[in-house]
């Protein structure tokens, strides 16, 4: 039945063992899910550099976006959850370089840990279109 879900995958190994999409569209909204700085090759990027990591981060989710028909300037808010809040003004240096003009609704927030020890950043995208 096709109900207007429109489900994106970005290939993980672990959307199908969890049981979630990249991203999910329904109608005019669409939600990516944590993204985590995972490289092409399935290892960590730019470990220890909460800058990089966030940048892949946001490289992930805007081609889940793409993919769900979407783009930047669509996003109205970001969750930024970090392994340590006080590098905050670096993943937001990241954040500020693709959503300075755009100037979504944002959150940071500290976690305690992600599942790969080596991530220091993860991040969630809503968007809604037209």
């Amino acid at each position: 039945m096709d109900n207007g879900r429109r489900l994106v995958s970005s290939g993980s190994p672990l959307e199908p063992r969890i049981g979630f999409s990249r991203a999910v569209r329904k109608g005019p909204y669409v939600a990516v899910a944590g993204t985590a700085p995972i490289g092409e090759d399935g290892t960590t990027v730019g470990r220890g550099d909460v800058h990089a990591q966030t940048v892949r981060c946001l490289d992930i989710a805007e081609a889940a976006l793409a993919a769900a028909g979407a783009s930047l300037e669509d996003v109205v808010r970001t969750r930024i959850m970090l392994t340590d809040v006080t590098a905050w003004e670096e993943a937001a240096r990241a954040h500020g370089e693709r959503f300075g003009a755009i100037r979504p609704v944002t959150t940071f927030v500290e976690v305690s840990r992600f599942i790969d020890p080596d991530w220091l950043v993860e991040v969630e995208v809503d968007a809604v279109l037209g």
